[in-house]
């Protein structure tokens, strides 16, 4: 432990014999399984279901204290306030989120999936159509903080998709609007966009109400209620994942600037203090100095008491033997943001099978990827990058199959379905199957 260290920030070495139940306590255990919140997100999307605005306004009074005399109508943000606050913020701000949206819509338009078709060898034409969802919800989190960039991040690739209809839902807390948020909508130029957060969005957007229209999909991040919520109407519309705490997880060679390091680990603890920020290196020496920075450097951060709270409760230091030890505990983690802080990242990259963005070598901080290097920030989060992946443009297509038989090829597969349709007992499966065949 750093004598400098006032956090007292956990350390742990794989050398250690009980780093396995050490490491394990690291992983998160999701607040969604609360009974407690489930309980309460579930009579807001019954009460949403059931009374439409009337429940939504109900719990907008109370959770976002507005005024007890707002109406339906006062839910919906005009598009020509949109373009005001657009024309409000600071032109180096407007010019931060156009560069940013540049940057995003070129590496979607990488992604987009296409149909494609072949013909086998007995004359059959097989494929998959690609077609845009109808019409989605995005959820742009708005609590603790306001995020244009989650407008612009879940906003772009639904549009490179080709999504005729996008629904955007925006927290209010007390009835402020954030311009930043607003024009960040104006710029990548949506145009129903609704003051109304929380669980209660996401069911307004899963059932639909006289002013909220029902959508196909709900993705954006949001808080557990948010999540929980997803996670309920999941089935009544699709969703983009359940998303939790934010994280990012280094590994340094101990060749880095600790400065550097350090802001790194509070640029995500920052978010709140369920956020995890873990270090992982093979020199103890270098695990020291960072511990030192980290005091040094904490007082002068605005949001140093989350950052202090969310590094005291859910930080970690990590010695391990080398760095090939370090990519498997990683792995392990599977962490939402990866940071290779090292001098050959492309060496140690085939080691890494699981983490939501990695971000390679010394000069690449993470925080990059949250706001404008083109790949997106909406990722999986509590290990769930071990099957999760970004969001995507392919995530608001979908796909259909294409089967067009002509009369000799479906003959072939006609008689060899009817053989398996027999063999697992369906008699009419076999007869349709050969219908066409003069069998």
């Amino acid at each position: 432990m750093s004598t400098g260290d006032p956090l007292r920030l956990l350390r742990l070495t794989t050398a250690q014999p009980d780093f396995e139940q050490a490491l394990g306590a690291l992983r998160v255990q999701a607040e969604l399984q609360q009974a407690e919140v489930q309980h309460a997100v579930q009579e807001i999307l019954d009460a949403v279901r059931r009374e439409g605005d009337e429940a939504l306004l109900a719990y907008t009074r109370r959770f976002d204290g507005w005024a007890t005399g707002a109406t339906a109508a006062d839910l919906q943000i005009p598009p020509a306030e949109l373009a005001a606050a657009r024309d409000r913020i600071a032109p180096e701000l407007c010019e931060a989120l156009e560069s940013a949206a540049d940057r995003l819509r070129e590496y979607a338009a990488r992604q987009r999936l296409e149909s494609w078709r072949y013909t086998d060898r007995l004359g059959n034409v097989l494929g998959q159509e690609v077609r845009p969802l109808d019409r989605v919800g995005i959820y742009a989190p708005g609590g603790k903080a306001a995020y244009p960039s989650s407008v612009l991040m879940n906003v772009i690739p639904a549009q490179v998709a080709g999504v005729p209809e996008i629904i955007l839902c925006v927290p209010t807390p007390e009835g402020r609007r954030s311009d930043l948020v607003l024009a960040a909508a104006a710029i990548v130029g949506v145009e129903q966009v609704f003051a109304v957060g929380g669980a209660q969005a996401v069911a307004a957007l899963a059932y639909g109400t006289d002013t909220i229209p029902r959508v196909d999909k709900i993705v954006g991040p949001g808080n557990r209620f948010v999540a929980t919520a997803k996670r309920l109407v999941f089935g009544q519309v699709g969703i983009d994942m359940i998303a939790g705490p934010s994280e990012i997880l280094i590994i340094c060679d101990g060749q880095t600037d600790p400065d550097w390091i350090a802001l790194d680990l509070f640029s995500q603890a920052e978010h709140d203090e369920d956020a995890q920020s873990v270090l992982i290196s093979p020199d103890r020496a270098f695990l020291d100095r960072v511990a030192d920075r980290i005091a040094v450097l904490l007082p002068d951060q605005p949001r140093q008491t989350i950052i202090a709270r969310a590094l005291s409760r859910r930080g970690a230091f990590i010695e391990t033997r080398d760095l090939d030890e370090a990519a498997e505990i990683a792995n392990r983690l599977a962490p939402e943001h990866l940071e290779l802080s090292v001098e050959d990242p492309e060496s140690l990259l085939p080691s890494i099978r699981h983490a939501g963005a990695i971000f390679m070598g010394r000069y690449t901080p993470e925080a990059v990827g949250d706001y404008c290097a083109g790949p997106n920030h909406v990722l999986p989060t509590a290990g769930t990058a071990r099957f999760f992946s970004p969001l995507g443009v392919y995530d608001f297509q979908k796909r259909s199959s294409i089967i067009q038989c002509g009369p000799q090829g479906g003959a072939v597969l006609g008689r060899l379905a009817a053989t398996l349709a027999t063999g697992e007992g369906f008699a009419a499966h076999a007869g349709s199957a050969v219908a066409r065949t003069g069998l």
